[in-house]
């Protein structure tokens, strides 16, 4: 005989996080907020009551666990909430709540505390030692109306830049091969902006592509899955990046951006197509892609001010390719076009974790005050690396090698090395040690862990939670 459930109870069993069909009871102040959410959605949609006097058969569990898998909760990047925790839930909407969290240690090297451009110019490397916490995300998300509809609103502080940012996006699914969003997202140029995070080898971005790469800007997008395991994702942006850039200090040019992947083998590549093999696939998982960007960029602020507002861009020896004399004495670049493709390719198997990308970044149709050496510059980079359990679930090791071959013959190099220690036998709870030798930086951030013209060891210890 099957057991039967009314309506409400389904509803209760639903968890949107991670569209699993599980009893969920909430506790303590979760139980008292959803229950005012409750009363207040249902005095407004009263028309929406549910209805308990129909018994539902314990085969709709089977039939909403298709709904739910039919509409994914993908979002933008780097700004995907983690499974959270479900405040309230009915057909008409949804709230969830997600958090990350990381403290981190950090001790960068450099025995000269100098280095030399590629103009001949001494210029000072200012490295730290020190503990932070590092970085936060809070995440409401859910859906309204139709599940078909989702809403990310995410805030973001970093206290170690002393930024705090409240931001997000809107997506509809019309068909598994079109979704439709809108808000802030990734300029696609490199693998690591499309999702993976903080699922990395460690918390933050290898030098190549943390030098080469594009960041996140407000704009719309369109992606889905074509074929049968065949992904694509194109979007169009502000600029190259909207962090410290207000609407004013924007032009007319829109930036560009496309990426497709195939992943052949099993049609998945893990949880957020994360880095390392936690799950222990028993086949071999494969991922093959491409991405490209166009943009033409702008300094955002007056060529008077030494010191550029758009900060994404810079050439190989870690200078700003706007600042005042990034490529000639006393000359600024107000415009530049920036132009990056790459290709990735991955490989997971029993734990076993190998992965590398290949970048090609053009500059070049440069506006400047000045007369400058040269029209364009080149730079390619790439990198291997590789993770696999010293114990599964629990401690895994990992290694990388990233080079950039630039047109100044700097070519900076690094070797990193690592572990990720799992606490709770997940991968929601990483405790993290990250070790690297770098050679001339052209990456320099306080987000991650390099330093512009570094030459030297980096340690960092950290540990954090995705919830």
């Amino acid at each position: 005989m099957k057991t039967v459930l009314n309506e409400s109870s389904l509803l209760q069993a639903k968890v949107w996080g991670n569209f699993r069909i599980e009893k969920v009871t909430p506790h303590g102040w979760l139980k008292k907020a959803g229950a005012v959410l409750l009363l207040i959605v249902l005095a407004l949609f009263s028309s929406t009551q549910l209805q308990a006097q129909d018994d539902i058969k314990v085969d709709a569990y089977d039939t909403l666990k298709l709904e739910l898998e039919r509409y994914p909760n993908t979002t933008a990047g780097e700004f995907t909430p983690g499974r959270g925790f479900d405040i309230y839930k009915s057909k008409w909407g949804s709230l969830n709540l997600s958090i990350y969290g990381l403290f981190r240690y950090v001790n960068q090297q450099d025995s000269d505390r100098k280095y030399v451009d590629h103009l001949g110019r001494v210029k000072p490397v200012d490295t730290r030692q020190d503990f932070q916490w590092h970085r936060t995300f809070v995440w409401a998300s859910g859906f309204f109306y139709t599940p078909k509809f989702r809403y990310v609103i995410s805030l973001w502080s970093l206290p170690t830049t002393d930024q705090t940012l409240l931001f997000g996006n809107f997506q509809y699914r019309f068909h598994r091969a079109a979704t439709l969003g809108a808000g802030i997202g990734p300029n696609l140029g490199v693998r690591s902006m499309q999702g993976p995070w903080p699922f990395f080898m460690s918390s933050d971005r290898i030098m190549a592509e943390e030098a080469l790469r594009p960041g996140f800007t407000s704009g719309i997008w369109l992606n889905g899955e074509v074929l049968p395991r065949l992904h694509y994702w194109l979007f169009m942006g502000n600029n190259m990046s909207q962090l410290g850039i207000t609407a004013n200090q924007l032009t007319r040019h829109l930036t560009k951006s496309a990426s497709v992947w195939w992943m052949p083998t099993t049609g998945e590549f893990g949880p957020r197509g994360g880095f390392g093999d936690f799950e222990q696939h028993e086949k071999g998982a494969t991922r093959i892609g491409a991405s490209f960007v166009h943009a033409r960029e702008d300094r955002s602020n007056d060529i008077s001010n030494p010191s550029p507002a758009s900060t994404q861009i810079r050439i190989s020896d870690g200078s700003y390719l706007f600042e005042t004399g990034a490529l000639a004495d006393g000359v600024t670049v107000q415009r530049a076009n920036y132009e990056i493709f790459s290709v990735d390719a991955g490989w997971k198997y029993k734990g076993l974790h190998l992965q590398t990308e290949f970048f090609f970044r053009k500059l070049w149709d440069f506006n400047s005050n000045g007369p400058l050496p040269i029209s364009n510059i080149r730079d390619n980079g790439f990198y291997v690396q590789a993770s696999y359990p010293i114990l599964k679930k629990k401690l895994h090791m990992y290694g990388a090698y990233s080079m950039v071959i630039d047109e100044f013959d700097r070519d900076p190099w690094e070797v990193v090395g690592g572990l990720n220690y799992y606490p709770s036998g997940t991968r929601y709870w990483r405790v993290n040690l990250h070790a690297l030798r770098v050679e001339k930086s052209p990456a320099g951030s306080q987000f991650g862990y390099y330093v512009p013209g570094q030459t030297g060891f980096t340690l960092a210890l950290g540990t954090d939670i995705l919830l």
